[in-house]
């Protein structure tokens, strides 16, 4: 996404762990049949995989869903937005989790995508002022000031943007800042390089407990996704390249399967049950048993249904019209850039109909 003004800062980037396994988009479904009684292997890109909103593939890989479906997925864990999205084009990925939001901003720029699972029914994202800032009380005070985000491009980045926007702030008294999530998040805030900052837990938790910021903007849940943005706005999906599903839709409907499952699973167990199951280093710099409250804190931003919410896709068009050039101007098919038509069937199944 694009911003008007942009402020600079270092930021750690997360390093990449996982290795890039190229798939060319000329296999066809016969492949999908001739493989059908032997493990698949497929890669699924995203950034920052400790992020909470991932949780539904880390799950899935890690309760042995993907292998009862007969798959091995490789989860390539890279820089940014932007690096995610190219080893998705590139077939270096057969999927990748990010916003739905990037399959509107991928057509617009001729490229074919589409959600085909949504792991998020809301963004899982707040906006805070910094503690020693009493003047910021929502974001209509944030005319001029500096916004911290994950990275410029990404969908903190473009969720900051239109809260200003929404506030009657203009795209050009909109100053982001890329300061990652985490400890440098945290620092941003700490030395005053910014005076708010658009970010996810365990951050937004561990910002509260160190008495560092203050919610103005809470989209952890449907509810507070409609009062911040006037409408739903669901976060992290599977996203495929739409050539690449098309030869090979018995594989999507396995990556699917898997994740619905997941999505199944989250909703009935609890926070603490969830956070028994993650990989320790994803909570190492906050605690475990903060990494579980923070869970808790949202666990309304997950989709039990993995279908996408009503109306959510003419919602994140009117935002990325109001904040994304690439958008604005250009005709979107909406009914391109996702499709339930797998997720329904993954449910069938589960439900043995």
């Amino acid at each position: 996404m694009w911003q008007k003004k942009i402020v600079l800062a270092a930021a750690t980037a997360v390093v990449a762990t996982g290795s890039l396994t190229a798939c060319s988009d000329s296999k066809s479904d016969a492949s999908d049949a001739a493989s059908a009684g032997s493990v698949q292997t497929v890669t699924i890109a995203l950034s920052n995989q400790a992020n909470q909103s991932y949780l539904p593939l880390i799950l899935a890989d890690r309760l042995g869903f993907f292998t009862k479906q007969g798959l091995k997925v490789k989860i390539a864990n890279l820089q940014g937005t932007p690096q995610v999205s190219d080893a998705l084009l590139k077939g270096q990925a057969q999927g990748m989790i990010g916003f739905y939001d990037h399959n509107l901003d991928l057509q617009a720029k001729g490229q074919d995508t589409q959600a085909v699972v949504q792991l998020l029914q809301a963004p899982g994202m707040v906006e805070m002022a910094r503690a020693n800032e009493p003047s910021i009380k929502s974001p209509a005070d944030l005319k001029g000031k500096n916004v911290g985000v994950t990275s410029l491009g990404s969908a903190s980045a473009t969720i900051g943007t239109y809260l200003a926007v929404h506030n009657n702030i203009a795209v050009t008294d909109t100053h982001l800042v890329a300061v990652a999530a985490g400890p440098t998040f945290v620092a941003a805030f700490q030395h005053n390089r910014v005076d708010a900052g658009v970010t996810t837990e365990p951050t937004i938790s561990t910002m509260l407990k160190k008495h560092q910021g203050t919610i103005i903007a809470d989209m952890r849940t449907a509810a507070g996704t409609k009062a911040a943005l006037g409408g739903p706005y669901p976060g992290t999906a599977l996203t495929v390249k739409s050539s690449w599903a098309a030869g090979h839709q018995a594989t999507v409907q396995k990556m699917v399967n898997a994740i619905y499952e997941a999505l199944q699973w989250i909703e009935s167990h609890s926070a603490a049950q969830i956070t028994a199951q993650v990989p320790a280093d994803f909570y190492s710099g906050s605690g475990k048993d903060q990494y579980t409250q923070a869970l808790a804190n949202e666990m309304g931003m997950y989709n039990p249904t993995g279908q996408m919410p009503t109306d959510a896709p003419q919602t994140v068009l009117r935002v990325l019209n109001a904040v994304d050039p690439a958008i604005k101007g250009h005709k979107i098919d909406l009914a391109k850039t996702y499709t339930d038509t797998y997720v329904q069937k993954a449910a069938q199944n589960a439900s043995g109909s």
